[in-house]
């Protein structure tokens, strides 16, 4: 069964966010082995200056990297800059991740300011849903209803329509 771990930053507040992740997770658990780890955010002014933003990333990436193995997953950071794909595509790279042997997967979702420029280098792809900027609590929810469908395409089934 694959692997998949999102890292994030923040927490789900609202209880609506936290129980419709928790929906998609239950429905995953068919599929895959679905762990998330919600790391802080720094800390940062109301109107902090580009310098304290760097900072702040450089450190966020300091603590994701402690739970990334290099050498046995797959990354995927999720950035504005990033791929778009269909689902089907989307879908397909994942299976093709399990089949050959990647290791599992990792997805990094930043923080308010997105991720620092060292984990977009060291991700092995780089995704974007949309062009649009939607806040990390719902791309949250977005990612694992995607995780979702990718797999009930992967197997045929009726979800993805």
């Amino acid at each position: 069964m694959q692997r998949i771990e999102l890292i994030c930053f923040g927490k789900l507040r609202e209880s609506f966010w936290r129980d419709a992740v928790a929906e998609y997770t239950k429905r995953l658990s068919a599929y895959c082995k679905l762990t998330v780890t919600e790391l802080a955010e720094e800390p940062l002014p109301m109107k902090p200056s580009q310098k304290e933003i760097e900072k702040a990333l450089e450190a966020e990436a300091e603590a994701a990297l402690k739970y990334i193995n290099r050498g046995k997953s797959y990354v995927f950071a999720l950035c504005v800059e990033g791929k778009q794909m269909p689902s089907e595509a989307f879908a397909q790279r994942l299976e093709q991740i399990a089949t050959m042997g990647e290791g599992d997967v990792v997805f990094l979702i930043g923080s308010s300011y997105g991720l620092s420029p060292r984990l977009k280098a060291l991700a092995d792809a780089r995704i974007s849903f949309s062009q649009m900027t939607f806040p990390h609590q719902m791309m949250r929810v977005i990612l694992t209803e995607q995780l979702y469908r990718a797999y009930t395409i992967i197997e045929g089934k009726t979800y993805h329509k």
